[in-house]
């Protein structure tokens, strides 16, 4: 058996598998996020913990034989998180988490010195780990002195597990201060910072043994003793293991609360200018270009919000015939752009409403302008070299045929839909655990699930669409001048 531990940013999923990876069973542990001043997003390292102890009971109550069976843990975690630890592993601080955008002055003057770009392949976002470790140094001096360590949050899980202070490339490549080309620390933007090396955690593949579960815990597990711990990954690399999104041109699109277009790569393919993330996969010698929208799912939410209509009555609404686009566009910037405009000031728009603006036709308006922040993405992927010709969907807002073929149509690719299944992060991280225990080759291990169908673009409505597309570009630039 093998354990994969996603520890997101609402719960620590754990999820248990057999050496044919046919899933056993999960259990979840519950996070909150704590927001103390405007911008900020906060949690409590020992929540993380207590998280995961929820998470694995769950699982031994309903299956303590096969927990016992247990030979390899994968790891997945929400990226770019600081977790700062003094010389005795003590946290300093609560963990400044991916979605705090306290540290953006800083995140500027460090994406301005053009060693950031050249060395990691990616824009400095306020999102990432070395700005935050500048606004502490700021503004927090006391605690900045002390720091000894910097784990990201799954690495911080792993030091409760193994002891050790070990990280992988996928999550440190979202810190702004690895050379992603050579997946190695950068001692020079360490010492931008006021960092060096000593203050890292161990660099290993996502693939390879990164300790062994403590005996304290195992014995509590009801585990044999020397359970190895991989490497594991971000989450979204995670993802990708669990969906087979692991050679050159695979590709999945995300519909979660924000949305992910993601290609792996068999060389790594830097294009900062485009907000592109470059980023190493969890397998070794394997890279991916990931393109992200802020709001996908949130879009449709804050609508249904608005309408006091549930999310699923608002796509019921539109039936399953792709409709042409209707002339009323929707910016879905509601919380500001990362890809491709790194702008985290923008907001969002409808444009061009009129007396017979139902319902229906701005829920269509707000499919249609995620569809086409994803089409953004798909722009800046070619610009940095990578063509996708087909794409599989997952998260929630995949279970929306409409909202499929408007993807489908907007980016001109077929979209797969996979067999029902669980193919996210814990699955990902439990295929790594078993990568790890057994050394078998991941490519063999990381297969693509079943296809269940696929939506074709709907070609009777290609020039409707890229006619819409043309306008939904036009729009950015016009409010940007607006809103600066």
């Amino acid at each position: 058996m093998y354990l994969g531990l996603d520890l997101g940013t609402s719960g620590v999923k754990a999820m248990l598998i057999d050496g044919d990876q046919k899933i056993i069973g999960s259990a979840n542990g519950a996070l909150d996020v704590s927001r103390p001043h405007s911008g900020w997003s906060e949690q409590e390292p020992s929540h993380w913990i207590r998280a995961t102890e929820e998470a694995v009971a769950g699982l031994k109550a309903k299956h303590p034989k096969e927990l016992a069976a247990v030979k390899g843990i994968g790891l997945s975690g929400q990226m770019h998180g600081a977790t700062l630890l003094d010389a005795n592993d003590k946290v300093l601080r609560p963990c400044i988490l991916w979605n705090d955008t306290r540290s953006y002055v800083e995140a500027a003057a460090l994406d301005s010195d053009p060693r950031f770009r050249k060395l990691t392949g990616n824009i400095v976002f306020p999102g990432f780990t070395a700005p935050k470790l500048a606004w502490v140094a700021k503004h927090e001096p006391e605690i900045f002195a002390k720091v000894a360590k910097v784990l990201l949050p799954k690495d911080y899980l792993r030091l409760w597990l193994t002891g050790e202070h070990i990280s992988e490339m996928s999550d440190s490549a979202g810190t702004a201060w690895l050379d992603t080309g050579k997946r190695k620390w950068s001692s020079e933007l360490l010492a931008v910072t006021g960092l060096d090396e000593k203050q890292m955690p161990h660099l290993i593949e996502g693939t390879e043994q990164g300790g062994t579960l403590r005996s304290e815990l195992a014995g509590k597990w009801g585990m044999l003793e020397s359970v190895v711990v991989a490497g594991g990954a971000g989450d979204n690399a995670a993802s990708a293991c669990g969906m087979g999104t692991v050679s050159d041109g695979a590709a999945f699109v995300s519909l979660g609360t924000s949305g992910v277009l993601f290609a792996a790569n068999a060389a790594y393919l830097p294009k900062p200018e485009s907000a592109v993330h470059a980023f190493c996969h969890a397998l070794p010698d394997t890279w991916h270009q990931m393109g992200v929208i802020l709001s996908a799912t949130d879009a449709l939410n804050w609508h249904s919000g608005v309408t006091g209509k549930s999310a699923a009555d608002l796509t019921a609404e539109l039936g399953e015939t792709l409709k042409a686009p209707s002339g009323v566009t929707f910016l879905p910037y509601l919380s500001g752009e990362r890809t491709p405009h790194n702008d985290a000031v923008i907001r969002g728009a409808f444009i061009g409403l009129e007396h017979e603006s139902s319902r229906v036709v701005l829920t269509q308006a707000v499919l249609e302008g995620v569809s086409f922040a994803i089409r953004d993405n798909l722009e800046a992927l070619r610009s940095a070299g990578t063509d996708i010709s087909r794409v599989t969907a997952i998260g929630g807002g995949s279970r929306s045929r409409y909202w499929l073929a408007s993807i489908a149509t907007a980016l001109g690719v077929p979209v797969d839909l996979p067999a029902d299944g669980d193919f996210g992060a814990a699955f990902g991280a439990a295929r790594l655990g078993l990568i790890a225990a057994t050394s078998t080759d991941p490519v063999a291990v990381c297969t693509p699930p079943k296809t269940a169908g696929t939506i074709e673009p709907v070609a009777a409505l290609s020039g409707a669409y890229e006619d819409a597309y043309k306008r939904y570009r036009a729009l950015y630039p016009a409010i940007k001048s607006l809103q600066h």
